[in-house]
């Protein structure tokens, strides 16, 4: 059994450090915070400012990418990337229709509903019976169910993950 060294609570989430390694506990509700907690190395650092989600506006991803730790050269493609997704609604699977605040107003489709969060993070990615990724989210992160993506700092903490081992083929992007 490793030693959790540190956790850093994150709207009725963790996120515990062991051995080095992020993992996350527990299945988050939608985030709605003015302070979210991220690991960023051996510290915590706390958002200031309190998070706004509008459909097309992702005037929040420069603070919250960086925190996920996303490099500042990676923010515009990573921009472009949300907008396409998810349209920069956090709390939307594949398939949802949302009105100007992110609100879900129905579903459109039903065919890629587990399509996740601000990236639209794939099944494939944290399944851990599913062959493509072989559950990378679930074993690295301890991410193995749609809930906690729906949090938009793990969503972008999971894409790093992704964007680190994949580049950005995950989102089929040129």
């Amino acid at each position: 059994m490793r030693k959790v060294l540190r956790y850093f609570l994150v709207p009725t989430f963790c996120i515990g450090v062991i051995a080095g390694e992020v993992h996350a506990v527990g299945a988050p509700a939608n985030i709605s915070t003015s302070s979210i907690s991220m690991v960023m190395g051996a510290e915590t650092r706390e958002a200031t400012t309190p998070m706004t989600f509008q459909h097309g506006n992702v005037s929040w991803l420069p603070e919250l990418a960086t925190q996920a730790g996303w490099p500042k050269k990676t923010h515009k493609k990573l921009a472009k990337i949300i907008l396409r997704e998810s349209g920069g609604c956090p709390n939307r699977k594949g398939g949802d229709k949302v009105d100007k605040d992110c609100n879900i107003t129905g579903v459109s489709e039903w065919n890629h509903r587990s399509d996740t969060g601000l990236l639209q993070i794939n099944g494939v990615h944290w399944k851990k019976d599913h062959p493509q990724y072989a559950g990378l989210l679930c074993k690295r992160m301890a991410i193995c169910s749609q809930e906690p993506l729906l949090d938009p700092l793990v969503n972008l903490m999971a894409g790093k993950l992704l964007f680190d081992v994949a580049g950005w083929s995950p989102w089929f992007t040129n």
